[in-house]
């Protein structure tokens, strides 16, 4: 006969269970710290010594890492994503830089559709809690809460789609982004046209997701990327035409 006898799972089993569909769901965040272990423990019902179990075959995964005289904490898995030598590359090649955005635009697209057709009410909650957010920033003219705030907003509407892969993947990606691999997202910002018509943009994605607009969420996914990648172009044909004029002026000033 096919059948096995049933085992009942162990504790720490179904600790180290949970814990790795909280890092899964991104729930549990890089670099984030556990509760301490008397409160982890009662928190999950079970002894501390199965705690202590889970614990380290979490750690021996790569999944946790303890530091001396401050806890145990989520591992920087995302960190890994990319070797330092290809972000190297990033760095010095404007093409990555535009390579980015587009794959962003299909990416991201693809998640608002399934954002709009598969969120949560909660969801949804979240994502309009980040958009007003980022409406309190610029009434502000807060460059750098709305740069932060943008690329929360966006990576609410990568969870809401509830794919996990996606999740990590466009974690990953915003991470280089935050750290000022591709472009840095606070110039978006600093100018007063450029930041209205991006709150536009955002407002467009959020209505369309409110209303469960699958197509209009993608669409608008799509027009905002657009319009990042126009003003990433602009900002380096103003670049290179500032760099040669400062040549000429120089030169002017040699000639006396």
């Amino acid at each position: 006969m096919p059948f096995q006898k049933i085992h009942a799972e162990k504790l720490s089993q179904a600790v180290v269970h949970q814990i790795e569909q909280l890092i899964l769901r991104g729930i549990l965040n890089p670099g984030e710290r556990l509760p301490a272990e008397r409160d982890l423990a009662e928190q999950l019902a079970v002894s501390r010594p199965s705690l202590r179990t889970a614990i380290s075959d979490l750690q021996d995964s790569g999944l946790l890492v303890s530091r001396a005289g401050a806890g145990i904490f989520v591992a920087d898995v995302l960190g890994n994503a990319f070797s330092p030598a290809l972000v190297r590359l990033f760095e010095s090649h404007d093409e990555a830089v535009f390579d980015y955005i587009r794959f962003r635009r299909d990416l991201e697209g693809l998640a608002a559709e399934r954002a709009a057709k598969y969120a949560s009410d909660t969801d949804l909650r979240v994502i309009q809690t980040l958009y007003d957010k980022m409406g309190s920033a610029h009434s502000k003219s807060n460059s750098q809460d709305e740069a932060r705030l943008d690329a929360e907003f966006h990576l609410s509407i990568i969870e809401a789609s509830h794919n996990v892969v996606m999740l990590h993947m466009m974690r990953s990606m915003y991470d280089l982004l935050k750290k000022g691999v591709f472009y840095n997202r606070q110039m978006m910002f600093k100018h007063r046209v450029t930041r209205s018509n991006l709150l536009e943009q955002h407002s467009a994605i959020n209505s369309a997701l409110q209303a469960r607009k699958a197509s209009a969420a993608r669409a608008a996914v799509e027009a905002h990327l657009d319009y990042v990648e126009q003003m990433l172009n602009e900002q380096k044909v103003t670049q290179r035409h500032e760099a040669i004029a400062q040549q000429r002026y120089a030169s002017e000033k040699r000639r006396g």
